[in-house]
């Protein structure tokens, strides 16, 4: 790539990035290495992050305040959906991607720059993730992806970059899990994790709660209310979206629930195993679901249902400015207009019960549905005749099958 005079830098701090300051500079003589952060609700990831980036070459650092649009414009309308990728990862990795990698191309275009860099590995996701975002803004932008070509083979190579290079690292060789976290999640992968007969050792791992065997004996109840779909209190408290999901992370990691250990399909075509840790999230998950049972018709939640898995398939892929995912998040904002509600659940050492719900939208009739006198809500002699014709082809087929 000739003529490369300034790089924009998708930029966390973490390993990767850290080394691929220098690396760059090292790489494309004379360039200018602009590093950009984004805040996604990492926390505490992002102290010192600009001494950081300035020591090891970059020549500025932006550190975007992405959280409310990351909640509103990417996890709800996929909480919303119920998009769940093999039907169990939350998907924090996929759906953070995309609101990354389109701030950094912005940032690239205002900056003039000549490429965009990130530190996403060949054998990953978040490579396809972060490049098909960068097409549906810059599609003509360069993009620089050192792991398709250094010479560093592993990240104990890169440690040993750093070291030689004097980059400060907050890891070490025996803590050197690939994490990525962010508001809603925190993955772990790597180190014994690549054995999937390995037990993780969640006492050394989890940051985000504790194992279910350290919660509270006593069970926790939370109450989450929704309108049209989307988490608005907490206990009764009103919250924007941000606030209810720091204060789910909260009472769901105490007690020990949404902790994942997956072996899941990447879309370059292996198997990972990894650990996710999502409490708020999960809670959220299954609060909504059972509000929906409450409020959705039965044809319409199966189709939702259906298309779930086709919406956490574009996520997961990285296709998430397509026609298709957006027409995908209308049809699922319709099913949404009638869920609207009161959920409460029961937190125990890791599990999630559900503990009664409401909604003025609820489909469900007490009066149909009671097992005891119904005051001719639903005469039963009506459902002889029904079975008679919803049987009727078993039966044709019966008859025939007797004649021979």
């Amino acid at each position: 790539m000739k003529d490369v005079r300034k790089i924009v830098l998708a930029y966390s701090g973490g390993l990767d990035t850290s080394v691929i300051i220098p690396w760059l500079k090292e790489n494309y003589e004379g360039c200018e290495v602009v590093a950009v952060a984004a805040d996604v609700g990492q926390g505490s990831e992002l102290e010192g992050l600009e001494k950081k980036a300035l020591k090891t070459g970059a020549s500025k650092l932006y550190v975007e305040d992405l959280a409310k649009e990351f909640v509103e414009e990417y996890i709800f309308p996929t909480l919303k959906a119920g998009a769940k990728y093999e039907n169990e990862y939350l998907l924090g990795t996929s759906f953070a991607r995309p609101i990354i990698a389109k701030r950094i191309t912005e940032i690239a275009l205002l900056e003039n720059a000549d490429a965009i860099a990130h530190g996403c590995t060949g054998k990953g996701n978040d490579q396809v993730r972060f490049e098909l975002a960068i097409k549906a803004f810059a599609p003509h932008m360069p993009v620089i992806a050192p792991w398709r070509t250094w010479e560093l083979k592993s990240r104990e190579d890169e440690i040993d970059y750093a070291e030689a290079h004097d980059i400060p690292l907050r890891i070490s060789r025996e803590t050197n899990y690939s994490k990525d976290k962010n508001l809603w999640h925190l993955s772990h992968e790597g180190l014994d994790l690549e054995s999937p007969e390995n037990e993780p050792q969640y006492e050394k791992i989890l940051e985000m709660g504790v194992t279910p065997e350290s919660a509270p004996d006593v069970p926790e109840y939370v109450v989450v209310g929704f309108e049209k779909g989307i988490p608005v209190s907490v206990n009764g408290k009103g919250m924007d979206g941000v606030s209810v999901i720091r204060t789910l992370n909260e009472i769901g990691g105490r007690n020990g629930v949404g902790i994942l250990d997956m072996v899941e399909n990447r879309l370059v075509g292996m198997k990972s195993r990894g650990v996710y840790e999502t409490p708020g999230g999960s809670i959220l998950y299954k609060a909504h679901d059972m509000l929906e049972q409450l409020c959705l018709d039965k044809n319409t939640l199966h189709m939702k249902q259906r298309l779930a898995l086709e919406f956490a398939d574009l996520v997961y892929n990285g296709l998430w400015f397509t026609p298709l995912r957006e027409a995908l998040s209308a049809f699922v904002d319709k099913t949404q207009e009638a869920v609207t509600g009161t959920v409460k659940l029961k937190l125990y050492k890791g599990n999630i019960v559900g503990a009664g719900m409401e909604s003025p939208n609820s489909l469900y009739d007490e009066g149909i549905a009671t097992f005891g006198e119904d005051e001719g809500a639903y005469d039963q002699k009506d459902s002889a005749g029904f079975i008679a014709l919803y049987g009727l082809p078993i039966a044709v087929q019966a008859m025939k099958k007797l004649k021979k």
